[in-house]
């Protein structure tokens, strides 16, 4: 059976093994710069809630959500951040669990929850159509501080 709860400090460990599983998965674990210690200090901030689930034998997920403001409605909406669940514990109905208890922290204050999903994860897709959510497309930029750094120094 699994159970799903709020990450504590005690947590911190799983959550940084978890979390360079996913960044690995992804392709994208030399941009991990987070560990165990800072992962203690994350889930201290009122504005980051981290949801672990588990089973008989341990950790096999969780979600990270960070609340911000949504300046088009002034108010604020919850943003997830990540959705993971180990291989060997997926096809289990776990990310649904997962979800299902971002919702009800959504719910406490009616926020909007946003998230992105690769363009290529088309089983990613697939799953948050399957809960009613709305896909758009919509790419996803960022910088680097090397390249926006690169950028004010072109602009000088």
């Amino acid at each position: 059976m699994i159970h799903i709860r709020q990450a504590g400090p005690g947590d911190a460990v799983a959550l940084d093994e978890m979390v360079r599983e996913l960044a690995a998965h992804e392709g994208d674990l030399e941009h991990v710069h987070v560990n165990a210690e800072a992962w203690r200090q994350l889930l201290a901030r009122p504005d980051v809630r981290v949801l672990i689930a588990e089973d008989d034998a341990g950790v096999v997920g969780f979600t990270s959500t960070v609340r911000r403001i949504h300046l088009w409605t002034g108010g604020d909406l919850l943003a997830l951040d990540d959705l993971y669940v180990r291989p060997g514990h997926r096809d289990k109905g776990i990310g649904s669990q997962l979800m299902t208890a971002v919702a009800r922290l959504a719910a406490e204050d009616d926020l909007l929850v946003q998230w992105g999903v690769r363009l290529n994860n088309h089983a990613g897709q697939r799953f948050y159509a399957r809960l009613g959510a709305t896909l758009n497309t919509k790419m996803t930029a960022s910088w680097t501080p090397a390249q926006y750094r690169r950028h004010l120094a072109a602009a000088r």
